[in-house]
């Protein structure tokens, strides 16, 4: 496979079902995807879950996948955070169940299990917590644009938005972070006193 093809070029041989096309497309924005991940889960297993449920995702949607500026990029890293998304919700419902489930005799102490949770919380950034606070399309669009560093107008193309409705909802949604990252420093202080 020629590396010196966009993805765009090779976009259209995965859609044909070319395994090697779409190796090709793994190689190239695999390490980046996986990056996005991480920045989203702050857990490695979490992390290569999330970047193989991407690569699942692109398989599984090639012929709808939108290319921007002939990169398949943007596609993959909004599927990123869909898919962190989902899995953190993942999470919370398995906790709540297992919060349900009567222990025995040799369960661990509520109070360490409860440390251990807290413990795996703070070790998430408080980004990613803001983060989380956001609706699906503007955590999408601070994502390509704050931490992937794509252009307004890229970001609003992938997302399927106009540049003038990227423009405020990312103003918005800015708005919400900082104000989000304000009460958890706050609340840390707090804490500390």
């Amino acid at each position: 496979m020629d590396l010196a093809q966009t993805d765009e070029h090779l976009w259209r041989a995965v859609v044909r079902g070319d395994g090697v096309a779409f190796a090709a497309i793994f190689d190239r924005h695999g390490d980046r995807v996986w990056r996005h991940a991480w920045r989203l889960m702050q857990h490695r297993q979490d992390t290569e879950d999330v970047t193989a449920a991407v690569f699942a995702e692109a398989w599984r949607k090639r012929s709808r996948v939108r290319i921007v500026d002939e990169s398949v990029l943007p596609w993959l890293l909004v599927t990123a955070t869909n898919c962190a998304r989902n899995a953190r919700r993942s999470v919370r419902r398995n906790e709540r169940l297992i919060a349900h489930i009567p222990l025995g005799p040799d369960a661990p102490d509520a109070a360490d299990v409860a440390a251990d949770r807290m413990g795996r919380l703070e070790a998430g950034s408080a980004v990613a917590i803001a983060m989380a606070s956001l609706n699906d399309k503007d955590a999408s669009l601070v994502s390509l644009v704050l931490l992937e560093e794509m252009p307004l107008a890229d970001a609003a193309r992938a997302l399927g938005m106009t540049y003038g409705a990227a423009k405020t909802r990312m103003s918005r949604a800015k708005e919400r972070l900082r104000g989000h990252l304000a009460a958890q420093a706050v609340e840390g202080e707090e804490v500390r006193a």
